[in-house]
């Protein structure tokens, strides 16, 4: 018997669940570390926040086009994608940048979600390129 095209993925193994954990753990990391490398000023625009969620998005968005064209491990997909970029760019930090200074609300919510969307696609983009 096979499986119908709709049928939900079986239930996910101690692999998966392990790089999940990992890439979360590297993400947090490499986020924290930025954030002390390159330190935001109270009441300056959080330019750290928006260039690590932009960046983000945009490897997020090359890896879907390569994971599209290429068979990678369930395991490898989940711990770079929801892992290690999930805990990368954060929408909670967009949040927080944006109610601790309001008069930043409206430029850097808008900007943040521009500049995100736009990265991913360019990220599939270059991905589908370069994968063909």
């Amino acid at each position: 018997m096979t499986a119908q095209p709709d049928a939900l993925p079986s239930p996910v193994g101690w692999k998966v669940w392990t790089a999940v954990a990992l890439g979360g753990f590297g993400g947090t990391e490499a986020r924290y570390l930025l954030g002390l490398l390159v330190p935001e000023q109270p009441g300056a625009f959080p330019w750290t926040t928006l260039l690590i969620n932009v960046g983000g998005s945009f490897l997020l968005g090359w890896l879907t086009a390569l994971w599209a064209a290429t068979r990678w491990p369930r395991w490898l997909r989940a711990g770079l994608g929801p892992g290690l970029l999930g805990s990368f760019t954060t929408f909670s930090a967009v949040s927080l940048a944006a109610v601790t200074e309001p008069a930043l609300l409206v430029p850097y919510v808008g900007l943040s979600l521009a500049l995100g969307v736009a990265a991913a696609a360019a990220g599939i983009a270059w991905g589908q390129r370069h994968t063909a």
